[in-house]
């Protein structure tokens, strides 16, 4: 008979995790937390609801591996070599402050010298997997004390490896003493050096062969796969399978389809990830607290502090700002999961022992749980720690915006284009966007397309525009303006649901087929909507009027009456109530334009004085921009300069004419 115990399992884990977590939700108070708090309830020392403890570690460690991916995924190569500094300074000094403190600390309550260092090891490493968690929740992965906090990390991931091979020679259960441990570290990097060189070789021109068949499932089980086989073929070297998932992740990092996978593991990695928060609370035996409740709690506020002190530290000398070092200083404050695998590691040499084992977890556990409460109010900490002027008296006195600009980071995009569907109109877009040199992203799912234009340094990614995580990698949040220019009707109105869903403020300009889409995605959240069959209409009437052989100011003026009309229509933001406002007549006649001063223009080098727009077309400049800077109502006196961005005001025809006298005609 079939035996249904791990699905038995995962329903309990999953039943008792949503009631805990929704409660801890309606209190504003963080999941992580109540994930743990659900495995203490139903582990072995609360309810006892879990039968098979081994299955559900397992697949906590899936969701550990997949959570590392998406993290490789996420911290590019050119990133992790702009954090050297942090990598290079501030993770050793926190690792070995914490590790020398501890030392220090058993050797004076009388443990061994071998004992002490193991403890070290045990507390110097944080959770990568909670952490990062609650850093992508409040969206603080890519703030400075969120880099500065992910780098440290991986140093921490990568500490691991020596520690798990002293640790049996500390017990002296190792022959071989320095010698041993040299040779399998110099295995290890070896294989790992071997497995990146291929998968980099192989990974991105796999990934182009299965994006070219255009089937979705088969480029999920592609990433999978990659995923895996990377993590397993590096725990040949003696890495662990998290961090081998983590260089899996680098490698896919650098190719264009680093977008798109993201976004297809994401649903996975939370729902294992869960499991895996969910584990560390099942090992929790809630009667140590009462058995030994004073040395829990001491050892637990001198772990946080001594690590905060030393994450703090670490990160100033890195001249790091005050108020993103104490926020990496709290992050880092609990034991890591990692230490979990040291912990068993000890018991096998001998270093954990009965109650001293489940002292550490417990503290471990605490730790954990306490850290999504302290992150949250790390921001109030560290502002009013900053605003203590003996403090930032001291401290290197470096703002976060100096940082931003100083710091060789990837580009953060504000107020620019998204394009969804590199066709026709989006290539014409593109080109118009680079010549006023607007800042832009596309997107689109056709692999040969991305590969090709990426060649040419145009910022084309591979990815599905109407899936809110590969919108949120473009910095949706940031943007301006949405352009969907696909064919696809149901991919079109997806993506404009789904971005005006994470950006109400977002411009949405969108292709379409047919005039009877214009409704439907007016209600979705498009601002204009363009259809096909529209332009189509215009260009069809002018062919036919030319043929009539009818003159071609009067078809432009056709044309353009059309477009007019027309665009009121297809435009969302046009007030319907302004035709009936009192001063519309005069109103609609009136409208702005900008027209961009070129080199080879003839107003460029004169002032708008000797142009004389106002007498000579009765067009008023409004405005104009020169390197970003926009100034209103300029004078008489102002000079026009190639690259300027004039602003006109006028009917359309007296628009026309001052277009004509700056750009095309030679000032008189």
């Amino acid at each position: 008979m079939t035996d249904y115990g791990v699905l038995a399992n995962l329903l309990v884990i999953f039943t008792v995790s949503i009631a805990v977590v929704f409660v801890f939700h309606q209190f504003r108070l963080p999941s992580i937390a109540g994930f743990l708090v659900a495995g203490a309830l139903i582990g072995p020392h609360g309810l006892n609801l879990i039968s098979d403890i081994g299955t559900v570690q397992v697949l906590a460690e899936i969701g550990i591996v997949l959570l590392l991916f998406t993290i490789g995924i996420e911290f590019s190569l050119v990133q992790l070599a702009s954090m050297r500094r942090l990598t290079l300074l501030a993770a050793p000094i926190h690792v070995g402050g914490v590790l020398l403190i501890v030392w220090l600390g058993a050797m004076l309550v009388g443990l061994s010298w071998q004992q002490g260092m193991f403890w070290g090891f045990l507390f110097s490493l944080s959770s990568t997997a909670i952490v990062l968690k609650t850093l992508a929740e409040r969206g603080e992965s890519d703030s400075i004390h969120g880099r500065a906090t992910i780098g440290i990390l991986v140093f921490q991931d990568l500490a691991v490896v020596p520690m798990m091979l002293l640790t049996p020679i500390l017990a002296s259960q190792s022959d071989g003493g320095g010698l041993a441990i040299l040779f399998t570290l110099g295995k290890s990097v070896l294989v790992v050096l071997l497995v990146i060189a291929a998968a980099w070789y192989v990974v991105p021109k796999l990934l182009g062969h299965i994006v070219r068949s255009r089937n979705r499932e088969l480029f999920l089980l592609t990433i999978i796969v990659s995923c895996l086989g990377i993590a397993w073929l590096t725990t040949l070297g003696g890495i662990s399978l998290a961090l081998g998932a983590f260089i899996a992740g680098l490698v896919i990092s650098e190719s264009e389809y680093s977008h798109q996978a993201m976004a297809e593991v994401l649903p996975f990695r939370d729902s294992f990830n869960s499991l895996f928060f969910v584990s560390i609370g099942i090992l929790m035996d809630w009667r140590v607290l009462f058995a030994h409740p004073l040395p829990v709690a001491g050892l637990l506020v001198t772990i946080l502090l001594v690590k905060f002190i030393a994450g703090a530290g670490g990160v100033l000398l890195a001249k790091i700002p005050p108020r993103s070092a104490i926020m990496v200083g709290i992050a880092l404050a609990q034991v890591g999961e990692f230490s979990f695998l040291l912990a068993q590691q000890g018991q096998e040499s001998g270093f954990l022992r009965g109650d001293p084992y489940q002292v550490f977890l417990a503290v471990s556990v605490l730790s954990m749980i306490v850290t999504p409460f302290l992150m949250q109010w790390s921001p109030h900490l560290a502002r009013r720690a900053e605003a203590w002027q003996r403090l930032r008296h001291w401290l290197p006195s470096r703002t976060t915006a100096h940082v931003l600009q100083t710091e060789g980071k990837q580009i953060r995009m504000k107020d620019h284009v998204i394009i969804a569907g590199y066709g026709l109109n989006g290539r014409n877009l593109v080109r118009v966007l680079g010549d006023t040199e607007i800042q832009y992203l596309a997107l689109d799912l056709d692999g040969d397309t991305v590969n090709r234009e990426a060649k040419h340094g145009v910022p084309v990614y591979y990815g599905d525009a109407t899936n809110p995580n590969v919108l949120r990698h473009m910095k949706i949040e940031d943007a301006k303006v949405l352009v969907v220019a696909t064919s696809d009707p149901f991919i079109t109105r997806r993506t404009v649901q789904v971005a005006k869903g994470l950006n109400p403020k977002l411009h949405i300009v969108v292709r379409t087929r047919y005039l009877r889409d214009l409704e439907e995605l007016h209600q979705l959240g498009a601002d204009d909507v363009v259809p096909e069959e529209f332009g189509t209409s215009i260009e069809i009437f002018s062919l036919v009027l030319r043929t009539y052989k009818l003159p071609q100011d009067f078809v432009t003026q056709k044309a353009e009456q059309v477009r007019r009309e027309g665009y009121a229509l297809l435009r969302r933001s046009e007030s319907p109530e302004f035709a009936n406002h009192p001063r519309g007549e005069t109103l609609t006649d009136a409208e702005v334009e900008t027209c961009r001063i070129d080199d080879d223009s003839p107003a460029g080098g004169k002032t708008l004085a000797e142009i004389a727009l106002l007498p000579r077309t009765g067009a008023s400049v409004i405005a104009w921009t020169r390197a970003g800077v926009t100034q209103a109502n300029p004078s008489e006196n102002t000079r026009l300069m190639a690259g300027d961005m004039v602003v006109l005001l006028g009917s359309r025809a007296q628009i026309r004419q001052a277009m004509v006298l700056l750009v095309q005609m030679s000032a008189k």
